[in-house]
């Protein structure tokens, strides 16, 4: 047993060969997120702005027109800089702030969850409002369109708006600020050259 052991730890202690691929996947996955997300604030940047200061029925956010640029250029430039491996660390931190922010300050009221699911242990207290509005949905649908070629890919969902999402790429910033772009980013070819 004890050799087995060994051998499956040696297996593993190998697979370090390519331990690039964790940052890589992760910078590569978080790319469009903060590209579209960025990129949607520019196409209506006044309307951004107003809902970043606005306290009644917007973030209530001091300065709004800072934040809201600050933010936008986080996503925008963090967005090309996780593409290309550069600044990563230095970008993680002001895109974690906006994930932060994202999660307390637009989805907390919402939950845990980002999409409504009764099955959840997280399920919110609204779950069976928004099952009863899913119920609706489709029924209107069956009835008045194409239900079948509408669902062929896929099922219709009650988005809760929950800081699921914004928790997650927080956490994937998070590795990414402790391992860096990884071997395939131009971090670490910069810090080789420098190393020379």
């Amino acid at each position: 047993m004890t050799e087995i052991l060994f051998r499956a730890q040696s297996l593993l202690d190998r697979s370090r060969a390519v331990d690039f691929l964790g940052p890589l996947a992760l910078r590569l996955y978080l790319v469009p997120v903060f590209w579209v997300a960025g990129t949607n604030k520019l196409d209506g940047m006044d309307n951004v702005i107003a809902w970043f200061g606005n306290p009644d029925w917007g973030l209530g956010l001091p300065f709004p027109a800072l934040m809201a640029w600050l933010a936008v250029g986080a996503e925008v430039l963090g967005a090309v800089a996780l593409l290309v491996g550069l600044g990563v660390r230095w970008f993680a931190v002001p895109l974690m702030i906006t994930m932060l922010v994202a999660a307390f300050k637009v989805h907390w009221a919402n939950g845990w969850q980002a999409v409504a699911d009764p099955m959840s242990p997280w399920a919110g207290a609204d779950v069976e409002a928004a099952m009863q509005r899913l119920d609706r949905a489709k029924s209107i649908l069956r009835e008045h369109g194409n239900y079948d070629w509408l669902t062929e890919t896929g099922n219709f969902v009650v988005s809760n708006n929950g800081i699921e999402w914004a928790i997650t790429y927080f956490v994937m910033l998070l590795a990414l600020f402790f391992t860096g772009s990884g071997k395939l980013g131009l971090d670490h070819l910069v810090a080789r050259r420098l190393a020379r």
